[in-house]
């Protein structure tokens, strides 16, 4: 899984004697109760996303490679709501869109920004450009879980994003995955498009654009990776909340998570 804590206590103002007789008093910071619930509910298993798996006592089918047995779409499901046909969204920065990738039209590119120390670090695909066909090819031979998509910006490609189905990707079962759980992952291909808040402008703006088109999807996910402080500050200031550390075959993770219901005020 390519590459992105602070804690705080509830209460009022309470007011405790001091040495001195007087009255010291202590501001503890209180939490709007919808966060809290959202908190509580991280702590719980999830639903599992597909229950559809035939008559009592049929054998379940296996699942996808990788992937937990009761999370198999259905044949000829769409998974992710046509992504092909969502269009563009005005940011501060520029109209941005997501455009599913074709590999005769944008490999070379793509492979290009793989080979950036800085991405590969992270992304580990640096090498001859069929190093990263072969990471193309593998979601869009799929059945849609994953669609790989370069991020355009006014016209321009700025960056590669991955829009996945959490809840059907084998990081549910290091979660509470819920149905129609949503991911992320991206990367910023161009240096001077770095450091100068575009890459968090265009998350935020790619999470929204998930949440206005995929209705039965309440949140957007993305696990960077912890040592990747970059991506994991890009994703907070892009209205992501921070809901644990988790263990991942290829790296330990920082789970991110930007809720529908908190989305207009973060």
């Amino acid at each position: 899984m390519p590459p992105t804590e602070a804690s705080a206590e509830t209460g009022g103002c309470s007011s405790t004697p001091s040495t001195g007789g007087g009255v010291e008093d202590t501001l503890e910071l209180r939490l709007p109760d919808e966060f809290v619930a959202l908190l509580e509910e991280d702590r719980q298993p999830g639903p599992p996303a597909r229950t559809d798996q035939g008559p009592p006592g049929a054998t379940p089918p296996d699942g996808p490679e990788g992937g937990p047995p009761d999370l198999v779409p259905l044949p000829g499901e769409d998974l992710l709501d046509a992504l092909a046909e969502w269009g563009a969204v005005a940011t501060p920065v520029g109209s941005f869109q997501l455009v599913p990738v074709r590999i005769e039209r944008d490999l070379e590119l793509i492979s290009r920004w793989m080979n950036d120390p800085a991405v590969a670090a992270f992304w580990e695909l640096a090498g001859p450009e069929s190093v990263t066909e072969a990471h193309l090819a593998g979601q869009l031979a799929g059945d849609g879980r994953s669609v790989p998509c370069l991020g355009v910006l006014d016209g321009v490609p700025t960056g590669y994003f991955e829009i996945y189905r959490a809840d059907l990707d084998p990081l549910a079962r290091h979660y509470p995955a819920r149905p129609h759980d949503t991911g992320i992952h991206l990367l910023i291909g161009g240096v001077a498009d770095r450091g100068r808040g575009v890459g968090t402008t265009l998350l935020r703006a790619a999470a929204d654009h998930v949440l206005d088109h995929r209705p039965r999807c309440g949140r957007v996910i993305a696990e960077p990776d912890l040592r990747n402080t970059p991506s994991v500050s890009a994703f907070l200031s892009a209205g992501f909340r921070f809901s644990a550390e988790v263990d991942l075959p290829d790296k330990r993770a920082a789970l991110m998570v930007r809720d529908r219901a908190l989305s207009k005020v973060l």
